[in-house]
């Protein structure tokens, strides 16, 4: 590890480093309301903006096959979240397991965002699987349950945007607990220095949480009412956008 990675263990990430993120596209926003929230590449990099101001950004959109030509030629990865479940036998979901297992192979730094985070269990031998308890959806809180250096500011609880129906249901071999709650009992995890994965959206908007709970309160039943009530609770996508800032250049 470079002098640089080591001194970039501090408290606080060095806002300086230029980092190339390639986030992997795993869907989009519906086109006729992309001009009201943007598309999940966008938002991710407008979310990572202030904690990471000297990153580039490249998009690929893995559902239609496209993925860099090396790994090395981006820094480190992010993979979004996407309406498709891990354990659907599509073409594409295959190769992006295939694809994170190089990227384990490889070491390189890779974050998973909900389907991002299961999408890197199951790929790495772990269970993912439908919810018995039902819809995630509204603002969560998850207790934080171990600490990294990179995790900072410390929080004894983090609270986010949530929308899934799916779950880790065990984790793959060698990753480490980060969060959980009663709800959703592997909420974040880490594997060695190089993957870290989190259930919740740091990227989302209360009005894009709202507007995705409408289109699906029919889908949501009776977990419709407290999650929009929920909507009116403070969340830490701030102090995520910092603490995946610090994992990247950790």
């Amino acid at each position: 590890m470079s002098s640089e990675k080591r001194a970039s263990r501090c408290l606080a990430p060095r806002r300086d480093v230029a980092v190339r993120l390639g986030i992997l596209q795993a869907d989009h926003v519906d086109p006729e309301y992309r001009a009201r929230f943007g598309d999940y590449a966008q938002m991710f990099a407008l979310a990572l903006g202030d904690a990471l101001p000297c990153a580039s950004f490249e998009f690929f959109d893995v559902r239609r096959g496209c993925y860099p030509d090396r790994i090395g030629d981006c820094d480190a990865y992010l993979i979004t979240g996407s309406r498709a479940s891990v354990y659907d036998d599509e073409a594409w979901i295959v190769r992006l397991k295939d694809f994170v297992r190089e990227l384990n192979d490889a070491r390189a730094k890779t974050v998973g965002i909900c389907f991002g985070h299961q999408l890197v269990a199951a790929a790495l031998g772990g269970v993912v699987d439908r919810a018995e308890v039902g819809w995630g959806v509204g603002v969560h809180t998850w207790e934080v349950v171990d600490d990294q250096p990179w995790m900072r500011p410390r929080l004894r609880d983090v609270r986010l945007l949530a929308s899934h129906q799916d779950q880790v249901q065990t984790l793959p071999r060698g990753a480490r607990l980060l969060a959980a709650s009663d709800f959703c009992p592997n909420a974040a995890f880490g594997i060695e220095g190089h993957m870290f994965a989190l259930q919740g959206h740091p990227e989302f908007s209360t009005d894009y949480a709202r507007f995705l709970m409408c289109k699906r309160r029919e889908q949501l039943g009776d977990a419709f009412g407290p999650a929009m009530k929920s909507l009116d609770e403070p969340t830490d996508e701030a102090v995520l956008a910092r603490w995946i800032a610090g994992f990247l250049i950790s």
